[in-house]
C-alpha cells in the first residue's frame, strides 16, 4: 500500500491520513480514514480511499511515515550494531574518582599524563593487569575513547608513572589535608610482596609474608586514617625490618603533612621498645601498641595481672614501673582464648605423631647416624613451630621425646590475654576507646589485603627500575582509596556490613557483632528491597553489562553512525546514583543524530 499511496500522490494528487474525533454521551470516539486530495474543475475536493481504524497504532504510523516518503524496512535490518563496548562499570568507577575530586589532587591541571594516571586508577580496580595488556584492554571498553587515549602506547604508560611519581608527595600531602588533623589517630602497618625478577635494586630476600620460597620481594609500609582510608605509602628494601620504617612515617607526619601532635597506632612487632623510646624523645607524639608475650609474662609473674580479676570482667587498667608515664590496658578474650588452646592442641598433636614416626624409624634401624636424625627432626620442627613444648634426646640410633607440660601450661595461662600500652592520656581516650583504637588495625589489614591479591593486586611486580616500582606501588594504594568510596557507597548492595562495631555486651575486647542487617542479608542474599546482594567483583560485572553500542542504519547510508547505551534497570540506577551518575553520556562527547 505505502509504494501504491505514493505513485498515487504524485500521479493524481496528495495522500494523507486523516484523524476524526467525535464525541458521543462521555466518549470520544477517534476514526483514521485514508484520503485523497484532488482538484476538479479547479475546486479542491477529498475522496476517502479507506478506513484505517481497524489498524494498530503502529502500522497507522507506518502509513503516515510511508506517505510521507520515508523508507521503511523490516525491524531486523533497520538496525546494525557495529560495535559494542562495556561501559557502566567504567563510569561508576571514573564518577567515583571524580566525586572525590581526586583528577584535582592528582593535578588541577588537565593534561595527557593526567588522563593515563586516572585510566590506569581505573583498570587497577577493574582489570588489574601488566602494562601491556591494560593498554589493549582500554580499547575493549570506553574508557580509552572517554580519555582520549585511543593511540596510547605502553611508553606513554611508562612516562605516566614517572609523572605520577613526581607528584607523589604533593598527593599525599593533599589526602593528609583532606583526612588528617592534629591528635589524628593514624594508623599504619607494614607488608612485603614478591618480586619478580632480579634486577630492582629494591628487591631482596627477607621475611617473606606471600609463602612464596626463593622470591625476592619489596616491602611497604601504609599510613591510613582511623577508619582505613589510604593517605601514604612509602617502599623499602626487601630485607628492611618493621620497626625501621617507623622514623620514616614519623618524619613525614611531622615535616610533610605539618602535624604536631598525632597518635601513630602499630602493632607489637613494629613499635617495639626501642622505637617507643625515640617516640618518647619527639614532643606531641603519642603512641598505641601491644606488649609481647614475654613481656606479658612478666608482667604476670610479679603479680600485676591477676587471671581471677577476670572472670567477671574482660577490661582492666594498670600501671607498672617498668613502663614509666604509660598506661597499660590489660584485656582477656574468651574466644580467642578458646582459639589459641584448640590450635595448640592441634599442632601439638601433629608434631607429636612426626615425632613417633621418627621415633619408629630409629628404633626399627632405618635412621642411625646421629646427625641424620637431627635432620629429620629439624624438618618436624620447621613445620609445626612448636619445638618450645617438647624435649627429647639424640644418640647414636637412639631417639626419645616428651611433651614439656610445664611449658605448655606457662603458655596456657597467658591464652586470651594482650597487653595493650599508650602513653595517650586518659582524658584524650578512655581505656575501652584505646582498645578500639588498637583493634582498629585491622582496617589496615584489610586494605593490604585488597592491594596485594583481592581487588588491586599489587603483584606480581615486574618493572626493573626503583622509581617504577615505587610508582606501581603508589597506584595501587590510589586505585584503593576509590575502591574504599566505592565500597562506602555501595555497602547496602554488597555482603558489608553497613553499621559495623556493634561488640557482644558492650565490650570492646569481644569481638565485633554483625549487625542484623548484614546477617539478614548474608542469609537471603537480598537487600530489604529485594535486590540480590554482590561481592564487590560481582557488583562491577553486573555494570558492566551496561554497555556502549555504536549503530548503523543501512538503509539510510548518508546518516553518521551514532551511539546508544544500554537502558539499565532500576538496580543499577540505583547503584549508579550511589556515586553520583545520573547519565551515562560521557561529559562533551558528541553524538550524532538520525
Amino acid at each position: 500500500m505505502s509504494w501504491y499511496a505514493l505513485a498515487m500522490a504524485k500521479h493524481e494528487g496528495g495522500l494523507y491520513v486523516a484523524e476524526i474525533k467525535r464525541r458521543y454521551k462521555d466518549r470520544v470516539y477517534v476514526t483514521h480514514l485514508l484520503r485523497r486530495v484532488y482538484r476538479e474543475n479547479g475546486k479542491v475536493k477529498q475522496q476517502t480511499l479507506g478506513n484505517l481504524s481497524h489498524l494498530p497504532p503502529e502500522a497507522i504510523e507506518a502509513v503516515r511515515a510511508s506517505l510521507r516518503g520515508q523508507r521503511l524496512v523490516p525491524v531486523e535490518q533497520a538496525v546494525e550494531v557495529v560495535k559494542t563496548r562495556p561501559h557502566g562499570h567504567v563510569a561508576a568507577v571514573r564518577a567515583m574518582l571524580r566525586k572525590l575530586g581526586l583528577h584535582e589532587i592528582l593535578d588541577p591541571r588537565p593534561s595527557f599524563q593526567r588522563d593515563l594516571v586516572e585510566a590506569l586508577i581505573v583498570s587497577r580496580l577493574l582489570h588489574p593487569q601488566p602494562k601491556l595488556p591494560t593498554v589493549s584492554w582500554w580499547a575493549t571498553t570506553t574508557l580509552a575513547e572517554d580519555l582520549g587515549l585511543e593511540g596510547a602506547t605502553k611508553d606513554d604508560v611508562y612516562f605516566a608513572l614517572d609523572w605520577l611519581l613526581a607528584r607523589q608527595a604533593r598527593i599525599e600531602a593533599r589526602l593528609a589535608r583532606r583526612h588528617l588533623s592534629e591528635r589524628s589517630l593514624v594508623l599504619y602497618d607494614v607488608t612485603s610482596t614478591y618480586y619478580e625478577g632480579r634486577h630492582c635494586p629494591l628487591a631482596a630476600f627477607g621475611h617473606n609474608r606471600d609463602g612464596k620460597r626463593g622470591k625476592r620481594q619489596i616491602v611497604f609500609g601504609l599510613l591510613t586514617d582511623r577508619e582505613g582510608r589510604p593517605v601514604a605509602v612509602q617502599v623499602y628494601r626487601g630485607n628492611t625490618a618493621d620497626p625501621k620504617t617507623v622514623a620514616d612515617q614519623v618524619h613525614k607526619l611531622r615535616e610533610r603533612f605539618g602535624l604536631r601532635q598525632v597518635v601513630l597506632v602499630g602493632d607489637r612487632g613494629m613499635l617495639t621498645q626501642a622505637r617507643i623510646d625515640a617516640l618518647k624523645e619527639i614532643e606531641g607524639m603519642a603512641w598505641i601498641s601491644a606488649l609481647r608475650a614475654p613481656a606479658l609474662r612478666q608482667l604476670m609473674d610479679q603479680g600485676l595481672i591477676q587471671p581471677s580479676l577476670f572472670d567477671q570482667q574482660d577490661l582492666a587498667e594498670i600501671t607498672s614501673p617498668d613502663y614509666p608515664g604509660e598506661r597499660l590496658v590489660v584485656c582477656r578474650n574468651p574466644y580467642l582464648a578458646e582459639e589459641r588452646r584448640r590450635k595448640r592442641q592441634e599442632l601439638l598433636d601433629a608434631m607429636e605423631a612426626d615425632l613417633a614416626r621418627l621415633a619408629r624409624r630409629v628404633a626399627a634401624g632405618r635412621l642411625k647416624r646421629r646427625e641424620k636424625i637431627g635432620e629429620a627432626l629439624g624438618r618436624i620442627l620447621e613445620k609445626h613451630k612448636m619445638g618450645k613444648h617438647f624435649r627429647w634426646e639424640i644418640g647414636e640410633g637412639r631417639f626419645a621425646y616428651r611433651r614439656d607440660l610445664t611449658s605448655i601450661d606457662q603458655e596456657a595461662a597467658l591464652d586470651g590475654f594482650y597487653v595493650i600500652r599508650t602513653s595517650v592520656p586518659a582524658e584524650q581516650l578512655s581505656a575501652p576507646e584505646v582498645v578500639l583504637a588498637y583493634k582498629s588495625l585491622s582496617h589496615v589489614e584489610r586494605l593490604i589485603r585488597s592491594i596485594k591479591g583481592v581487588v588491586t593486586k599489587v603483584r606480581p611486580i615486574h618493572h626493573w627500575t626503583e622509581e617504577r616500582v615505587r610508582a606501581h606501588v603508589f597506584l595501587c594504594v590510589l586505585a584503593s582509596y576509590v575502591e574504599w568510596h566505592l565500597r562506602e557507597a555501595w555497602a547496602p548492595f554488597l555482603f558489608e556490613d553497613e553499621e559495623p562495631g556493634g561488640h557482644e555486651d558492650g565490650s570492646p575486647v569481644r569481638p565485633a557483632q554483625r549487625s542484623e542487617g548484614a546477617q539478614a542479608k548474608a542469609q537471603t542474599r537480598r537487600t530489604p528491597e529485594g535486590w540480590e546482594v554482590h561481592s564487590f567483583r560481582s557488583l562491577l560485572d553486573n555494570l558492566a553489562t551496561v554497555a556502549r553500542h555504536t549503530i548503523r542504519i543501512p538503509a539510510l547510508p548518508d546518516v553518521l553512525p551514532y551511539d546508544r547505551v544500554t537502558t539499565p534497570d532500576a538496580f543499577q540506577r540505583e547503584v549508579f546514583a550511589r556515586v553520583g551518575l545520573h547519565s551515562l553520556a560521557p561529559a562533551g562527547r558528541q553524538k550524532a543524530s538520525a
